[in-house]
């Protein structure tokens, strides 16, 4: 399983200072971004994902939980994304979104919230270049993991396998030493961590036992 750090549980008055740390272990760094509409939160836009891009030559996955997300993919490819997400959820048509993403030549992904039917995928399977199964309501951190979302993660795999199909698996909320073998078991290859790395109690041996599950 890779790891993707979620930056929104960093502290951001020493943000950079806190995830260096781990930097040389990380897969990707999760960029959660939230316009107080689409969800009861607000986090940071492009700006402050460009403030991060000089830092580091990891990955950068951006997490869109915004209403209109197509306006703004242009934005987001300049300040140094490799792979963005929209959610299914949104107000765009998604076949368009996934266009636009890809006419930058970045990897577009699908998120779903924990209401939502994973069957509701199915139509983008050929299209997408990964899905986000969202195992917490999205909009804070530090939510308990939701273990519905499992039965999403085992149906994706298997359509994968039997489609013979490339696309990646993600997860987000609640990942732990514990709830992360039970997202390996159903076939993840990515998860988002969030507030049990950065919580400054030993990152190094978390991110240890987490890629060695």
């Amino acid at each position: 399983m890779k790891v993707a750090v979620s930056i929104l549980s960093a502290d951001f008055a020493n943000a950079w200072e806190e995830l260096k740390v781990i930097d040389s272990d990380v897969d990707y760094y999760h960029m959660d971004v939230m316009d107080g509409e689409f969800v009861p939160n607000i986090s940071f836009g492009a700006h402050v994902i460009k403030c991060f891009r000089d830092k580091t030559t990891k990955k950068f996955d951006t997490h869109l939980m915004i209403r209109n997300p197509k306006k703004y993919i242009k934005d987001f490819v300049n300040a140094g994304s490799d792979m963005i997400s929209f959610h299914l959820e949104c107000d765009d048509d998604a076949l368009e979104v996934i266009d636009e993403i890809h006419f930058y030549n970045k990897l577009a992904g699908i998120a779903i919230k924990p209401n939502t039917k994973v069957e509701e995928l199915i139509p983008y399977l050929k299209k997408a270049d990964y899905f986000l199964v969202m195992s917490v309501e999205p909009g804070f951190g530090g939510q308990k993991f939701m273990e519905s979302s499992l039965d999403k993660i085992e149906k994706l795999a298997k359509w994968r396998q039997a489609e013979k199909l490339n696309y990646l698996i993600s997860v987000d909320g609640g990942i732990n030493d514990k709830t992360s073998k039970l997202v390996v078991d159903k076939g993840i290859d990515f998860a988002v961590v969030g507030s049990y790395l950065l919580d400054k109690k030993d990152p190094h041996k978390k991110m240890e036992i987490l890629k060695n599950i």
